[in-house]
């Protein structure tokens, strides 16, 4: 009796009724349920880190007008302060330059100005994550995200920003992730991967220009950011993920908890 068609439990590609195991990532197709619990049920799975961001992104968003309201800021309801902002984490050439607040970079990617504002980097961020998991794998998806931020603030940073927030400089690094895999991977597929993500980054690009106040350094220095590590990791059809990459994963998320904790302990206590 043949085999019929079914997802891979690990990468949730087809496989087809002929193959015994996944042609994309080699997972067998009989492998035992408990095989994949660590990685694709469990704390990694893309779809749950992705829930997890938005999440965080939406919580803090919170704390920053709850934090508002306590301060006694005044301003729209939906806006948070400048000072709540710079005590949960805002980073600049402010907050980093004359405080030292070298941890920001991190934390400001989990920051917003308003309900605008999070609104269109969540959007974002739903659409162009799950594309990015599926190319990298979820584990090296968490890093280019964590690393991509980092870059686009660091970059800011010094080309002077004085005071900056928001997931963009982060979803940018998965933007520039699908932008180097679609010129890496070349064919008909990557380079239709190509041209939309060089779509978006000229879309971002004009619009940063005629809008004031968007940070176009952070996102000039997420999309960097995000082809270096993206070149440096490689993506599935290149290589499967390994343990590095978890452990790389796992160490991106201990240092965002640590320092989103920090930040919420500094200013609320």
């Amino acid at each position: 009796m043949s085999n019929r068609a079914i997802l891979c439990p690990r990468c949730r590609r087809l496989i087809g009724s002929e193959e015994s195991v996944c042609s994309w990532c080699g997972s067998k197709r009989s492998a035992p349920w408990w095989q994949f619990i660590n990685w694709s049920k469990g704390s990694l799975d893309g779809d749950w880190i992705i829930k997890a961001l938005i999440t965080v992104n939406v919580l803090f968003y919170a704390l920053s007008l709850l934090l508002s309201m306590r301060t006694g800021e005044a301003g729209n309801f939906l806006s948070p302060g400048n000072r709540s902002l710079m005590l949960l984490g805002a980073t600049g050439t402010y907050p980093v330059g004359h405080f030292g607040r070298f941890w920001t970079v991190v934390s400001a990617n989990y920051l917003h100005g308003g309900i605008i504002h999070l609104i269109f980097n969540l959007m974002a961020l739903k659409q162009i994550a799950p594309l990015a998991s599926n190319e990298y794998g979820t584990s090296r998806m968490f890093s280019i995200y964590t690393f991509g931020g980092i870059t686009g603030y660091v970059v800011s940073y010094f080309a002077g920003v004085p005071f900056t927030i928001g997931a963009s400089a982060a979803v940018c690094g998965l933007i520039g992730a699908l932008l180097y895999y679609g010129k890496s991977r070349g064919g008909s597929y990557g380079g239709s991967v190509f041209r939309e993500v060089s779509g978006w980054i000229m879309s971002l690009f004009i619009f940063g220009f005629i809008f004031p106040g968007i940070n176009n350094w952070g996102h000039g220095g997420g999309i960097l950011g995000g082809i270096v590590v993206a070149a440096v990791l490689g993506y599935n059809e290149r290589r499967r993920e390994n343990y590095y990459d978890k452990a790389l994963a796992l160490f991106s998320g201990a240092v965002t908890v640590a320092v989103l904790v920090w930040a919420v302990a500094r200013a609320f206590v």
